[in-house]
């Protein structure tokens, strides 16, 4: 009888601290790291179309676009970068998804820097949202030049099933590029 009391105790107690363990995890569900996360994607949308106001047509076009407003990147021979973003389908988000890259070689500098991935046809945004990890490769198309100063829209950017568009760069760091970067689905 004695054994069954300090069972239960044992068990009890046990319990009470597992639930305040699991209390004290923040997994961000319930947070407020989804409406930041709106609401800079709202301001880098604005200012995109504030600055390129052609880019307003693609969205409209779009199936999806994935929005990244503020991605930081640092190198110094080894680099890497990193954002949080979220998928919108028809003007509302969907998911939450973080960016993140690698890089080496000759680097050295930082920069920050916002881009939206224009999901032009319906395949493209299935296989994004079905893969556990999206990388985008050399197959994306820039509808903004590297330099950020104008819309490049031609007919082989029209065709292509990934649009990008790299913006609001800030720092010391010559180019940016979306290739190797991966896309994977967060809980903010």
């Amino acid at each position: 009888m004695d054994k069954t009391f300090v069972s239960r105790r044992f068990f009890t107690f046990g319990a009470l601290a597992g639930v305040s363990v699991t209390a004290a995890c923040g997994n961000g569900v319930g947070g407020s790291g989804a409406a930041m996360i709106d609401a800079r994607v709202d301001s880098a949308l604005a200012e995109m179309y504030r600055r390129y106001p052609n880019t307003q047509s693609l969205a409209d076009k779009a199936n999806g676009m994935l929005v990244m407003p503020l991605v930081t990147e640092a190198g110094f021979g080894l680099g890497g970068a990193y954002g949080r973003g979220a998928l919108r389908v028809g003007g509302v988000t969907v998911d939450y998804y973080s960016a993140t890259q690698v890089s080496g070689g000759l680097q050295i500098g930082a920069q920050q820097y916002a881009h939206v991935l224009f999901f032009m046809t319906e395949d493209a945004l299935t296989d994004f949202r079905r893969s556990p990890g999206w990388a985008a490769g050399g197959d994306l198309e820039y509808v903004i030049s590297d330099k950020g100063d104008g819309l490049s829209a031609d007919t082989t950017t029209a065709l292509a099933p990934v649009l990008a568009a790299v913006f609001g760069r800030a720092g010391i760091k010559a180019g940016a590029t979306l290739q190797g970067t991966k896309y994977t689905r967060i809980i903010p």
